[in-house]
C-alpha cells in the first residue's frame, strides 16, 4: 500500500533529526522547534548563553538538508549593505553592477542579531515579511526555502541594541536554549574528544517545500483556531478570562501574527507527529515559543520579577481549550465544562475529533 504524503513527511523528518542528533546532542526541545520553523516558513530567534550549539545546529541542518548555508555575524559596525548588498560602478563598463548579499541563501544565520543597529535591523524587515531585496529600484527574490535562524546572548548588554518590535514581530518563534542534563553533556564532552561525525544530506530543498505543502493540509477545527485566538486576547484583555492581576503587567499583548503563527506552528508539530489533524494540544505545546516575544511587560512586571512565561503560563490555565467565551467574573476555581459558553466546577470535556479524543493523542 502506498504512504500517504502524512507518513512521508513524518519519516523523512524523522530522518532528518536523527541525522542532525549524531552531532547536536541534548537540545531536541530545540531542534523540533527549528524544524517546525522549516515546515511553517517561518523565522526563528533562539536566545541563549553561548556554549550550547545554536550555531552548530543551523549548520548541521543546511547539511542535512542540502540548502545554502549563509551566516553573518552583526556587530555595532554593520551597515545595510553587508546584508542585502548594493550597486557598484563599473568604470569600464559606464554601468552599476549589482552585487547581491549574503541573505541569499536557504539558511541564514544572523549571529547575535541584537549586536547590530537600527539601520541594519531594518534592512531584515523586507527580507523577513516579503522574501525579497530591493536594490536600486530593482526587486530580487530570494531562494526557497528561505529560513532566517537569528541567536542572542541574554546575559550582555554593553554593545548591543534591542530588536525593534516590529521586527521581534516576524520571527514565528522565539525558543530559549538552555543548559543540556549532566548525562547529555558528558556525551557533548566524550564527543569533542573523537573523531568529528560526518552528517550526510538527507532531503533536498525542493522535497522540504512538498511537505511544506502537506502541513498547509493539516486539518484545523474551527475549536482549534478559537483556542489560539483566544490565547492572545487573553494577553489583552487579561480580566475578561479572570486574570485581572496581570491587567497592570502587560502594556502590549500578541498582535494577530500569534495566533496566525500559532496554528500555522500547530499544523507543522501535528505533521512532525504523524498526524494530518491538529488538537489544542499542539497549540498549547507551541504557545509559550510563538507568544513569548509578542508580549511588553510593564515596568512594574519587570520590577516583580515577572517574565512572559509567567504571564503565559497563567494564561494557558485560564483559558478553556474548548472554545468556550470567556467569563469576565469567572472564578479561578471554576473550570469550562464545555464549548457552549456554561462554565461550572468540573473537569472539562475532552477535545474530540472525528470521533476520536485528543486527550489519547502523544504529545
Amino acid at each position: 500500500m502506498a504512504s500517504t504524503p502524512i507518513e512521508d513527511a513524518a519519516r523523512d523528518l524523522e530522518a532528518v533529526l536523527h541525522e542532525v542528533k549524531r552531532v547536536v546532542i541534548g537540545q531536541d526541545a530545540m531542534l523540533e522547534r527549528v524544524l517546525v520553523a522549516l515546515l511553517s516558513g517561518g523565522h526563528v530567534l533562539l536566545e541563549g548563553v553561548p556554549g550550547l550549539a545554536k550555531t552548530l545546529t543551523v549548520k548541521t541542518l543546511s547539511t542535512v538538508l542540502g540548502g545554502q548555508f549563509r551566516r553573518v555575524q552583526f556587530t555595532p559596525d554593520l551597515v545595510p549593505a553587508d546584508l542585502v548588498g548594493t550597486r557598484i560602478w563599473r568604470p569600464d563598463t559606464g554601468t552599476f553592477e549589482t552585487q547581491l548579499g549574503p541573505v541569499f541563501g536557504n539558511l541564514l544565520l544572523a549571529d547575535e542579531i541584537n549586536r547590530a543597529p537600527a539601520k541594519v535591523q531594518s534592512a531584515l524587515l523586507e527580507v523577513m515579511q516579503e522574501r525579497q531585496v530591493t536594490l536600486g529600484g530593482e526587486t530580487f527574490p530570494l531562494p526557497s526555502p528561505f529560513l532566517v535562524l537569528a541567536t542572542q546572548n541574554p546575559i550582555e548588554s554593553e554593545g548591543t541594541y534591542p530588536l525593534p518590535e516590529a521586527q521581534v514581530d516576524r520571527f514565528l518563534l522565539k525558543v530559549v536554549v538552555g543548559y543540556p542534563t549532566i548525562e547529555d553533556e558528558a556525551s557533548v564532552v566524550h564527543a569533542s574528544v573523537g573523531v568529528p561525525e560526518d552528517v550526510r544530506q538527507i532531503i533536498t530543498p525542493e522535497r522540504l517545500l512538498q511537505h511544506r505543502d502537506t502541513v498547509r493540509g493539516a486539518h484545523v477545527d474551527p475549536q482549534v483556531v478559537r483556542f489560539a485566538v483566544a490565547l492572545a486576547d487573553a494577553t489583552r484583555h487579561p480580566e475578561r478570562y479572570g486574570l485581572g492581576e496581570l491587567r497592570g503587567a502587560i502594556d502590549v499583548g500578541a498582535s494577530p501574527r500569534g495566533p496566525i503563527g500559532l496554528v500555522q506552528a500547530a499544523q507543522a508539530l501535528a505533521v512532525l507527529r504523524g498526524r494530518d489533524y491538529v488538537t489544542s494540544r499542539d497549540v498549547r505545546a507551541l504557545a509559550l515559543d510563538v507568544l513569548r516575544h509578542r508580549l511588553v511587560l510593564s515596568y512594574e512586571a519587570h520590577a516583580d520579577g515577572l517574565t512572559p512565561d509567567d504571564v503565559l503560563e497563567r494564561v494557558l490555565r485560564a483559558v478553556d481549550p474548548n472554545g468556550g467565551e470567556p467569563a469576565p467574573l469567572l472564578a479561578e476555581a471554576q473550570v469550562p465544562s464545555s464549548g457552549d459558553g456554561r462554565w461550572s466546577d468540573g473537569p472539562a470535556a475532552p477535545e474530540r475529533h472525528n470521533g476520536r479524543t485528543a486527550a489519547t493523542d502523544v504529545a
